[in-house]
């Protein structure tokens, strides 16, 4: 014998009505709000370019600070004396008062083909003819920083045994290079904080255009119940999705242009370049750019949403 199915509960003559979403199930029938357009790929390309501006500006802060530690303590002394025999006997006498000083680490006479090896990109074949007196050149290590006293007191020492003698702080050499390097620092942050603000407006037109596109479906769901701070972490849910996915394939580009420019200048072989490689700390700061574009898109998004709601609830 067939078992007949219940029947259903009377009503009292009306419908029951279907349970509504509310708050958060509310906000959660909103659709996906994508970032509008190719940002996702504008916020890539940005954060490459603050990458090789950080790289940049790192490593011309660490050629700067090697370049300075390198020339600190060192001092050239020159024997400028015409007649080649005198030239010698002068230079002989400076290396004997040199090294009797306190301080001094370490004296030595540079060769004289040295000098025209160094001098002949500019004289040609004039530095090899002896028509142009080359003076003697000595270089100096102290074993402290070469300040103004420690110049003057090697002068004063020269002074009386030999006349004609110039005495120079090589790191004075190198001044107007530090003020280059320091300048093209500046350079570097300056392009990062462009790039940055650049970074905040794309995002800003990207998240208007997404709240625009979902307007009549925001009404709909505050009406539901939905607050504005639900809505609002709907729509940077998917901020936050795109976001990292543009800042993490910047972040690679970046890096790997910084590694090929990095494998080109180690080709050269130059003691000043090897000075501006990057170090530990400088490769955490460049692997936190992503992260922080990532918050500066984040916060950007979160004000551009909290307006639009503001304005339209």
């Amino acid at each position: 014998m067939t078992t007949l199915p219940p029947l259903p509960a009377e009503t009292d003559g009306a419908e029951a009505e279907p349970e509504r979403p509310r708050g958060r199930a509310a906000a959660r029938l909103l659709p996906p709000a994508r970032l509008t357009g190719p940002i996702p790929w504008v916020i890539a390309i940005l954060i490459a370019l603050v990458v090789l501006a950080a790289a940049g500006g790192l490593a011309l802060r660490n050629l700067a600070t090697t370049a300075a530690g390198e020339l600190a303590s060192a001092v050239s002394v020159q024997v400028i004396e015409p007649n080649p025999d005198l030239r010698t006997a002068r230079s002989d006498a400076a290396v004997g008062v040199l090294t009797a000083l306190d301080g001094v680490t370490s004296v030595r006479v540079v060769p004289e083909a040295e000098l025209v090896a160094m001098l002949e990109p500019w004289l040609g074949d004039a530095a090899r003819s002896g028509d142009v007196p080359i003076p003697a050149l000595i270089d100096v290590e102290l074993s402290r920083t070469a300040g103004p006293d420690e110049i003057a007191g090697i002068r004063t020492a020269l002074a009386a045994k030999v006349p004609g003698s110039r005495v120079d702080a090589q790191g004075d050499f190198l001044q107007p290079v530090g003020d280059a390097l320091a300048a093209l620092q500046w350079l570097a942050l300056g392009l990062a904080v462009l790039v940055a603000l650049a970074t905040a407006a794309a995002v800003w037109l990207a998240a208007r255009n997404a709240f625009a596109g979902a307007r009549d479906t925001v009404e709909i769901m505050h009406l539901l119940g939905a607050s504005e701070r639900q809505i609002a972490a709907v729509f940077l849910r998917d901020v936050l999705r795109e976001a990292a996915a543009g800042a993490l394939l910047g972040a690679g580009l970046g890096v790997a242009a910084v590694w090929l420019l990095g494998e080109q200048f180690a080709a050269l072989g130059s003691g000043m370049v090897s000075g501006g490689g990057l170090l530990l700390t400088d490769w955490l700061i460049i692997a936190a750019i992503p992260l922080a574009g990532v918050i500066l898109a984040m916060v950007t998004a979160r004000i551009t949403i909290a307006y639009a709601l503001k304005a339209m609830l």
